[in-house]
C-alpha cells in the first residue's frame, strides 16, 4: 500500500478470542472513530453497529480493508473489550452504539493489595510486563536492556496495576506503545522519525495546519525530592527560550518521592524531568490520511517550513474517523 495515494476501504469488527488473540467471527459496523493517546488508558473507541450480540463484554478488533490499484491491505486498527449498554430497536433490527475500552482497562481495574511494591535492583521492564500480563489477555513485549528500579516503588491508597505501571515507566524513562492488534511495546523513547512528511515527497497532510506556542506553564527550574535529599536542575541555557536568562524570571515545578532509574544521580533525574516538562512548547495539529506506522509517542519528522511546522515532533494523539481513507486528526508537540 502507497498511503499517501487513494484507496477504497471497508471497516468491520471481529470477536477476539482471548486465549489465541485471533478473531473468531465477524461483526458488521456503520460508522465510528477512533481515539489513541500517550497518557492513561491510551486507546478508546466508539462503534455503531447492525445486531450486536449484546449481554456480555467480548473482546474485539477492528479491521481496515483496502485495495488500491489491484492491491489488497489488511490492518487492525483497535483491539479492546467491547461493551453495549443500549440498544436502538427498528423491528426485528437493533442498531447498537458500542464504547470500547483499550487493552489497559484490565490493568486499571485491579487494585495492588497494601505494601505491594516493586523492589530496587528488578528490571523495570520485567515488573511491568508481571503487572499487566497478570490482568490483560494482550501480548506484552519488552524491549531489551530494561533499566532497573534505583530504589522501591510502594504502592499508595487505591494503587492500581496500571498507575503502578506508569510510575515505574517515569522511573525508567520509558513509554508503552499499543498496535492495533493490541500488542503492548515496553520500549524506550526514541527521537529517530518513523515517518517524514514532506509537501514535495510524502505529503499526506491537508492544507490546514494549526499551530501554537504553548510554553507559559512550562518550567525552566524543576526541583526533585527523593527522601530527605533535593536536587534542583535550572534552564541556563543561552539557545532555550524557556531559560531563566531568556525569559527573566524562573518558573518552579516540584516533585517529591521521585524514583530514580538504575544508576541515575537524583540531579541527572531533575534534569530529565525538567526537559520532559519543556517538550511541549510548540504544538501543531492538522489531518492527514491514514499511515499503520504512526502512533502517539512516535517521533516524526516535520518539512512544512511555510506553516512554521519543521523539525522532529511527537505525537500526542489522533483520532481516526472510519470512514473515507480514515481520516486521521493528529496532535503533535515538538
Amino acid at each position: 500500500m502507497d498511503w499517501a495515494r487513494g484507496y477504497t476501504s471497508e471497516y468491520y469488527m471481529t470477536v477476539v478470542d482471548p486465549a489465541t488473540w485471533r478473531d473468531i467471527s465477524r461483526i458488521e459496523i456503520t460508522g465510528g472513530s477512533i481515539r489513541r493517546e500517550t497518557d492513561g488508558l491510551m486507546q478508546s473507541a466508539s462503534v455503531d453497529c447492525i445486531n450486536y450480540p449484546s449481554g456480555t463484554e467480548k473482546w474485539i478488533r477492528i479491521w481496515l480493508d483496502t485495495e488500491q490499484a489491484g492491491e489488497n491491505g489488511h490492518e487492525p486498527l483497535f483491539t479492546g473489550i467491547a461493551t453495549s449498554p443500549e440498544q436502538n430497536w427498528d423491528g426485528n433490527m437493533h442498531e447498537d452504539p458500542i464504547e470500547c475500552y483499550s487493552v489497559l482497562k484490565p490493568a486499571d481495574d485491579v487494585d495492588l493489595l497494601p505494601g505491594w511494591y516493586a523492589p530496587a535492583g528488578m528490571s523495570g521492564g520485567a515488573v511491568i510486563r508481571s503487572l499487566l500480563s497478570k490482568t490483560t489477555p494482550a501480548p506484552v513485549i519488552v524491549a531489551e536492556d530494561s533499566p532497573t528500579l534505583s530504589s522501591h516503588i510502594i504502592a499508595e491508597g487505591n494503587e492500581t496495576h496500571l498507575t503502578m505501571v506508569q510510575k515505574i515507566l517515569t522511573a525508567i524513562g520509558w513509554r508503552l506503545r499499543i498496535t492495533g492488534n493490541g500488542v503492548i511495546s515496553v520500549e524506550p523513547y526514541s527521537d529517530e522519525p518513523v515517518m517524514v512528511f514532506d509537501p514535495a515527497g510524502n505529503d499526506m497532510i491537508e492544507t490546514r495546519i494549526d499551530t501554537a506556542n504553548d510554553w507559559y506553564g512550562c518550567p525552566n527550574v524543576f526541583m526533585a525530592i527523593q527522601d530527605d535529599v533535593t536536587a534542583i536542575a535550572k534552564d541556563e541555557t543561552g539557545d532555550s527560550i524557556l531559560s531563566v536568562g531568556n525569559r527573566g524570571r524562573e518558573v518552579w515545578m516540584q516533585e517529591s518521592g521521585c524514583n530514580t532509574a538504575d544508576n541515575e544521580s537524583l540531579e541527572q533525574y531533575s534534569m530529565r524531568r525538567l526537559k520532559e516538562e519543556q517538550q511541549m512548547q510548540q504544538t501543531a495539529s492538522y489531518g492527514r490520511r491514514y499511515h499503520p506506522d504512526v502512533l502517539p509517542g512516535d517521533a516524526i519528522m516535520m518539512r512544512y517550513q511555510e506553516q512554521g511546522v519543521a523539525g522532529i515532533y511527537h505525537v500526542n494523539s489522533q483520532s481516526i474517523a472510519l470512514s473515507h481513507e480514515a481520516r486521521t486528526d493528529e496532535e503533535i508537540a515538538a
